[in-house]
């Protein structure tokens, strides 16, 4: 007998967007369905079911007695808050087996020998190692291109004439009024904005059928404009990106199946180059696989790093996007609209005022964790208090991610609308990027001076004269005395 239930504290443990779990009970709720026309007995459990019991250890160990069951196999959780809980778990008379996913490449029982524990192994390092193990985009023992990274071929900027060729996104309208029913009898609180009509695949056909669509009509532009970011499109939130992570995060698809699909699209068209695929490539075989590697070999312990020992509480318009900084208002409002945003939103928007402005990261991965539909630990810890955050010391990144407004002004528009002017570094109206960047570089030197990577920025600050560099920290000091007011 299949079980498949929803659980209060499995939807509570932080404040979800509503869309969000909307999206997991609804895709169970598929499954289920499809187990029972499959021929198998299934017990599918919603709130109402399951009310009695709130967690999965008093789930089991009910209907364990309830059905006089003697064995328990469990898929292997992707989270190790989950996998504690039950590999502790104790009934009566019950052999409880977990069994592996199979949903990942690389094996669990091998990650150690991919990331060890508590050390720093580089992304691009790990990349060219899985990419020869699993012989992707290979000719031989050389990449496919003569070269293992197109990363600069992947960060051109939407011009106008490319506005209006954005391809809208492919959507699925499903009614979930019955699951926000039950959210609201059950008191489950939420964020974002609350939607009957759903838009993400809710079973595998669906998630086939969205990979198909990212294959033919964005893979030939998605490297291109991977990092671009732009206010001026009605299909700005999507772009290019392929939003398949809800569908591989689930397990509807399998993350070897999506690279062979884009990579048979590069090989029988033309309008379809090395970079384009090899971009996307790299964050599926490459980061995905990477970061979870780091999230098994480093648990518990890296949940609580704070090398920075930042302190700040959120901002409140990390939940309303109300706020006068345009690129976050822009990305703030996004996510809590779609519960979606793209990899540069995330590390060089919102990512980067948390770095620069000293947030908690416990606060920065709660957010993450919460807002976000394919946000599940294993792949939000490593990528918020590691590459964004860079809590952990430099196990993932081998530098802080800071930037300054420029960058957001060279890959967006949202500068140009912008209430502050992103070319100052000092007065009232000054970008609040500018002055933090800078006050974080100043305030965490004796850390940073020494790293190879950006060193070499303490020699322009230096340079900067007395006056300049007096105000950019005067203007740092403005907007960390109020940053709810930015």
């Amino acid at each position: 007998m299949y079980v498949i239930a929803e659980l209060y504290e499995e939807a509570t443990y932080v404040p979800h967007h509503v869309q969000k779990v909307c999206a997991f009970f609804d895709a169970m709720g598929s499954f289920a369905g499809h187990l029972k026309e499959a021929g198998h007995q299934v017990l599918h459990l919603t709130l109402d079911d399951t009310e009695v019991d709130g967690c999965v250890e008093r789930l089991l160990t009910r209907l364990a007695k309830e059905y006089s069951v003697s064995s328990i196999e469990y898929q292997q959780p992707d989270e190790h808050r989950l996998r504690y809980v039950l590999s502790r778990l104790l009934i009566d008379g019950v052999t409880i087996t977990e069994c592996d996913s199979e949903h990942f490449v690389l094996a669990f029982d091998d990650l150690t020998q991919w990331v060890p524990p508590a050390k720093s192994v580089r992304m691009e390092t790990f990349y060219r190692r899985i990419r020869v193990q699993q012989n992707v985009l290979m000719e031989g023992e050389k990449p496919v291109g003569g070269q293992w990274n197109f990363d600069a071929r992947n960060r051109k900027r939407l011009k106008e004439k490319d506005l209006a060729s954005i391809p809208a996104p492919l959507t699925f309208l499903h009614d979930v009024s019955p699951i926000l029913e039950r959210l609201k009898r059950h008191g489950i609180p939420t964020i974002g904005v609350r939607k009957t009509q759903l838009t993400l695949p809710r079973n595998r056909s669906e998630s086939l059928q969205l990979l198909s669509y990212f294959c033919e009509q964005l893979l030939p532009r998605f490297g291109d404009f991977q990092d671009a970011m732009t206010e001026r499109s009605d299909h700005g939130w999507s772009l290019y990106h392929s939003r398949l992570s809800f569908s591989l995060n689930t397990k509807m698809l399998h993350p070897l199946e999506v690279i062979n699909a884009a990579i048979d699209a590069f090989h029988t068209r033309d309008d379809i180059d090395i970079a384009q695929v090899e971009g996307f490539v790299r964050q599926i075989l490459g980061w995905r696989e990477f970061v979870r590697a780091v999230y098994w070999a480093n648990m518990p312990e890296y949940k609580a790093l704070n090398t920075l020992d930042a302190k700040r509480s959120l901002p409140a318009y990390f939940w309303s996007g109300e706020t006068r900084m345009n690129c976050m208002a822009q990305t703030v409002r996004q996510s809590l609209a779609h519960g979606y945003a793209h990899h540069i939103q995330r590390l060089m928007v919102t990512g980067v005022f948390g770095l620069i402005a000293g947030i908690n990261p416990d606060h920065m991965d709660e957010w993450y964790m919460g807002i976000y539909l394919d946000a599940l630990e294993w792949v939000e810890l490593p990528n918020t208090r590691g590459m964004s955050q860079f809590a952990d010391g430099g196990i993932v990144s081998s530098k802080p991610y800071a930037a300054s407004g420029n960058y957001i002004n060279k890959m967006s528009d949202y500068c140009s609308s912008c209430h502050y002017d992103v070319k100052s570094k000092q007065g009232e109206n000054a970008c609040p990027f500018n002055a933090l960047y800078w006050d974080f570089m100043h305030r965490h030197r004796d850390q940073l001076a020494r790293n190879p990577r950006i060193g070499m920025i303490y020699g322009t600050w230096d340079r900067f004269d007395s006056e300049t560099r007096t105000g950019t920290l005067e203007r740092a000091r403005q907007c960390l005395d109020d940053l709810s007011s930015l």
